[in-house]
């Protein structure tokens, strides 16, 4: 039976980085930032829905993400209208993945806001993606047109890290080296494959 692990980790922490030592192990992994992409791209599924309930957000190329943030952040009633069109369409793609992965000993979860949305239900273990807050700050602060306000603003939005690691099954500190990084993942992978 396939186990599964849920993967999070708040803004900067190097989740993106961890999934892919994930997937150098042979773990599949469900990306959902890439799923919505996919979704939201040119031609995404969701297009329609999105302009309906959010007119001049989409075009040729897709959901206009400056725009659709413009219209929900900040704004709680539109960003959970917004949820409710994508979250069911992104639930079905990752029943997709367990199928098509069914034969693999051990999946993971990409999932940002897992402990914010509830995403935590069904999986066999949470792996929480952590380091200094300095080494957070600093990491997205060198993101392009990325402001400390908007950190700031992002964070707020985000479960506490020190609530993420209380409540994980496994903590992957991305504060040291790689290597040590890729040791703790490779740790991680081996224990739940041998449950």
């Amino acid at each position: 039976m396939t186990k599964i692990l849920g993967l999070t980790g708040s803004i900067g922490m190097g989740k993106s980085t961890v999934a892919g030592m994930l997937r150098e192990l042979g773990v599949p992994v469900f990306d959902a930032d890439a799923a919505v992409h996919q979704l939201q791209g040119p031609g995404g599924a969701l297009l329609p829905l999105i302009e309906e309930a959010f007119p001049g957000t989409t075009g040729p190329g897709g959901v206009d993400r400056p725009k659709l943030g413009a219209a929900v952040f900040g704004d709680k009633d539109r960003l959970s209208q917004l949820e409710r069109i994508v979250h069911p369409a992104v639930a079905a793609m990752r029943g997709d993945f367990l199928r098509e992965n069914a034969q693999a000993p051990l999946v993971a979860f990409d999932i940002p806001l897992l402990y914010e949305k509830g995403g935590d239900q069904g999986l066999d273990a949470v792996a929480v993606v952590s380091a200094p807050a300095d080494v957070q700050r600093a990491r997205v602060l060198a993101r392009p047109g990325m402001t400390s306000e908007k950190f700031e603003q992002i964070l707020g939005l985000q479960v506490p890290d020190a609530e993420k690691r209380a409540r994980a099954d496994h903590v992957i500190d991305t504060g040291i080296s790689l290597e040590e990084t890729r040791e703790q993942v490779a740790g991680i992978v081996r224990a739940l494959t041998r449950m």
